[in-house]
């Protein structure tokens, strides 16, 4: 063991060529390293040279671990890993690609930011873990330095020791808090989880759980006051803490205390697996997404992807950039107001219209509009393609493409055609593939691609009334009704069907097109709740008890008439509550069965049968009671009537005026109706 680890520990040990037993393969412990994981022979890549000076490493933690410093020269560069755990294949590939991109590129050092393992086990688990994170890691041809995450020390299981996996952690990987200095530059890691000081319990979503203790808390001070005369001071955590919320405070003081230091340039963490860029009284802070963990890729190119970053330190000036499989990426755009804004962008829905007709033969022409609207602040390169797996469908132009400015809307033309076929199971709708990148300065930021349906209006006969009732039946599926078919003007309402569930448990919608607005009805564990979007919030009757059973057929009705929000069930008024107001719309379909989410999809789905289903454009029902007809009609208010009487592939029949082509998804089907 290096005299630097003697004197912390105050153990009496030497091990022979610690650096290489820590970094570069087996250890004193034991541990193998997988002969696929052991270092190439480079002939110009040769490993750093690395120094032993106990004057430059600084920790109170004890550990065998000797963590080799590299050599001092003039500027130099760093890399940064983000969080590793998400799993043993993926997550290990990725962070195999990682370590031979930042082998391209020799930096002087890598440093991580925690999370290294999965963890949450016990010794067994944890050692195997450990061993193939740095089996991996020791083919760097530089020297590299952990930060530990809550994975890496939660226990989980029988036997938990004092401290979880702090004392595994110590001992393979390295002290939990510690410094070191490089070329007129100080690197200090701190440990976010120390745990609840009075109980020990370690949870970071737990502010009192998320606290620095004095004994760090004093190291750190003494840390800071001996790099008082270098150029930059790096710090590198885990946990982001100051953004707040689950944790806490505490980050405050700390923060205070960097900003008293006067040279603490940046400071690094990871956990959230996205990255973000959020600069404060002069320090940057700098939060990393992932190298191999889980990863949503809700938008890559804005910070949610597997990437490492660098950072080339001068006298007197910091550079930072972010690597994806070879790209660059500008850490200091990725600030939380681009992420959001790209979200946006990725979750919003374009509109398309008008409705196109369909005569019997199956023959339709017309032209149909893509309506594209910018919400960010950012200009939008947008590409929208008209697309359809049936063959009979033409358009002109094959593309559009254009620039949408940032905060302004754009509207893309086609003209569509289809030759006469009959409508049959071959029969595919036509849909249009929006792609946009957002443009920032650096980069374009490519947003998801969004399908979205033509609306459709096909000249169906509605069949015969059946002998028998059918309905709807939905067990993970749905029926969905596009936006732009249902022309609901403001003003009084009534949504209203017949339903049948199997089981009522959970949140569960029934009829919906809510999303921050519009309306919808929900039977959540068998309490049903009519919303609508008035002003600024929702107005909701409801009634805070099961009343609808399983197994058994109810009418449902929301109505609202201008000044009052009214449910009834089976014809019983059940609720009500004074609201008014302008009514909040939005381009998401109307789901039948299920809750709409905000790019359309359904969830919290409904399992039963659903018949009747009407949308009027008045205040059908009044007073405290009225008997439901069990068999629904149109008429002049009638925006959408579906009786399930029937269906020609995946399409209902809307009895309404407006013949609506609501559309089956998934495990749906009309059937005779249960009793």
């Amino acid at each position: 063991m290096s005299a630097r680890f003697a004197s912390a520990i105050g153990l009496g040990l030497a091990l022979a060529s610690g650096a290489a037993f820590a970094q570069h393969g087996d250890d004193p412990s034991g541990l193998h390293v997988d002969p696929a994981h052991t270092r190439h022979t480079h002939q110009h890549n040769p490993d750093h040279a690395t120094d032993d000076d106990p004057a430059r490493f600084h920790t109170t933690r004890t550990s065998r671990v000797d963590l080799p410093l590299p050599n001092e020269e003039d500027a130099f560069f760093f890399v940064i890993f983000g969080d590793r755990t998400g799993g043993p294949d993926e997550g290990i590939s990725v962070l195999k690609d990682a370590v031979r991109d930042t082998n391209l590129l020799e930096p002087d050092f890598v440093i991580t930011v925690g999370d290294l393992i999965d963890g949450y086990n016990q010794t067994p688990e944890w050692m195997e873990q450990m061993r193939e994170y740095k089996g991996v890691m020791n083919e760097l041809i530089c020297p590299w330095f952990p930060v530990a995450g809550n994975h890496d020390v939660y226990w989980r299981g029988d036997g938990r020791p004092t401290g979880e996996h702090e004392q595994n952690y110590e001992m393979h990987f390295g002290p939990l808090w510690y410094a070191f200095e490089h070329k007129n530059s100080w690197f200090i890691v701190l440990y976010t989880d120390e745990g609840n000081p009075e109980t020990g319990e370690k949870n970071f979503r737990k502010p009192e759980s998320q606290r620095m203790s004095p004994e760090q808390f004093s190291w750190l001070q003494d840390m800071l006051g001996k790099a008082e005369d270098v150029d930059h001071v790096f710090l590198f955590v885990h946990h982001p803490r100051w953004l707040g919320g689950g944790y806490g405070s505490d980050w405050d003081r700390v923060h205070e205390l960097l900003v008293e230091a006067g040279n603490v340039a940046a400071v690094f963490a990871g956990h959230i697996h996205r990255m973000r860029y959020d600069p404060k009284d002069g320090i940057e802070y700098v939060t990393l997404a992932t190298v191999g963990g889980v990863q949503r890729h809700t938008v890559p190119e804005a910070g949610w992807l597997h990437h490492f970053n660098t950072v080339t330190v001068r006298q007197d000036q910091v550079a930072m950039g972010g690597i994806p499989v070879g790209q660059m990426l500008d850490v200091r755009e990725i600030t939380g107001a681009l992420a959001d804004e790209a979200a946006r962008l990725a979750e919003a829905s374009p509109d398309v219209y008008p409705t196109i007709e369909l005569d019997r033969d199956g023959s339709a022409s017309g032209v149909i509009r893509v309506s594209l609207e910018n919400t960010s602040s950012r200009d939008v390169d947008a590409t929208v393609v008209p697309d359809s797996g049936d063959s009979r469908w033409t358009w002109s132009p094959d593309h559009d493409h254009g620039l949408v400015p940032a905060g302004a809307s754009r509207e893309f033309l086609f003209r569509v055609n289809r030759q006469g076929d009959p409508l049959d199971s071959s029969f595919r709708p036509l849909d249009v593939v929006v792609h946009q990148d957002m443009l920032a300065p650096s980069r374009r930021y490519a947003i998801p691609d969004v399908r979205v349906e033509v609306p459709l209006l096909l000249d169906l006969v509605a069949p015969a009334r059946p002998a028998v009732e059918h309905a709807l039946v939905v067990d993970g599926g749905h029926a969905r009704v596009p936006s732009a078919a249902l022309e609901l003007p403001d003003g009084p309402m009534t949504i209203e069907c017949w339903m049948r569930g199997d089981e009522l448990s959970g949140r569960t919608g029934l009829v919906t097109k809510t999303e921050n607005s519009d309306y919808g009805i929900f039977v959540s564990d068998g309490q049903p709740s009519f919303s609508i979007f008035l002003g600024n919030a929702y107005a909701t009757a409801s009634r805070d008890q099961r009343v609808l059973q399983p197994g058994r057929w109810h009418h449902v009705a929301g109505v609202y008439d201008g000044n009052e929000v009214r449910l009834y069930v089976d014809g019983e008024l059940l609720a009500s509550k004074m609201a008014n107001g302008a009514r909040r719309t939005n381009r998401l379909p109307l789901i039948i069965g299920g809750d709409v989410g905000r790019r359309g999809e359904a969830n919290s789905l409904f399992q039963g049968q659903i018949d009747g289903v009407r949308i009027s454009s008045v205040a059908r029902y009044e007073g405290a009671f009225f008997t439901p007809e069990r068999r629904l009609a149109s008429d002049d208010q009638t925006v959408l009537l579906l009786n399930m009487d029937g269906a020609i592939g995946k399409w209902l029949f809307d009895e309404s005026t407006a013949r609506a082509t609501p559309t089956m998804t998934g495990a749906a089907r009309v059937a005779p109706a249960d009793e």
